[in-house]
């Protein structure tokens, strides 16, 4: 073999370990994103909501077919009760993963919290009629059934009504009794245990 041949063998034999040592080694692809997560978790536990928030729409962008920067998103919004874009973001999470459970519970409660002060807002303007009414029953007999109640909010049980102390007063006068303290109970009218009707 001629020295030429040889420098040459040699020179590319060189020329390929150079360009192998200046190849920067490959990135875990999960393990950046994890990096990137927990700077995001680390400026909102600083107070820095709006980094955090930046953080995770560029991870995002690098990351289209990762449901974890939208759910995280989305626990921040609803956080900070901003339930639209929290609901927003956990739906982009639920596409690349219909079964996780935050972004679920996101989306329920959020829109549940969203809906509660929509028709709060109707009912204070007495315009809850038509089918806004007729579509919230529907909703509230939805949530019953999910719920197995029978009624979502309890009614608030009657006061009974009792009569005023100087009206009792007055009624005990006429019959020529003396009337009772307040808190007494009354006798229950055939001289008997006064505490038979509780019986």
């Amino acid at each position: 073999m001629s020295q030429w041949k040889s420098k040459f063998i040699y020179g590319v034999a060189l020329a390929c370990l150079v360009s192998a040592c200046a190849t920067p080694p490959a990135v875990d692809p999960a393990a950046k994103l994890d990096s990137i997560v927990a700077e995001a978790d680390a400026a909102q536990k600083a107070g820095q909501t709006d980094k955090a928030v930046k953080l995770l729409k560029d991870a995002t962008s690098a990351f289209p077919a990762d449901k974890t920067p939208w759910v995280r998103l989305a626990q921040i919004r609803f956080d900070g009760e901003n339930y639209g874009d929290a609901i927003s973001y956990a739906l982009e999470g639920l596409q690349r993963d219909p079964k996780d459970k935050v972004a679920n519970s996101i989306v329920a409660v959020g829109g549940l919290r969203l809906s509660t002060k929509a028709l709060n807002d109707l009912r204070t303007q007495n315009d809850l009629n038509g089918n806004v009414r007729t579509e919230a029953q529907g909703l509230a007999k939805i949530l019953r059934e999910s719920l197995g109640e029978t009624v979502l909010v309890p009614p608030r049980p009657k006061a009974v009504a009792r009569p005023a102390p100087a009206a009792a007063a007055a009624a005990a006068a006429k019959k020529g009794a003396v009337p009772a303290k307040p808190g007494t109970p009354e006798p229950s009218g055939d001289g008997a245990n006064p505490f038979g009707s509780l019986q």
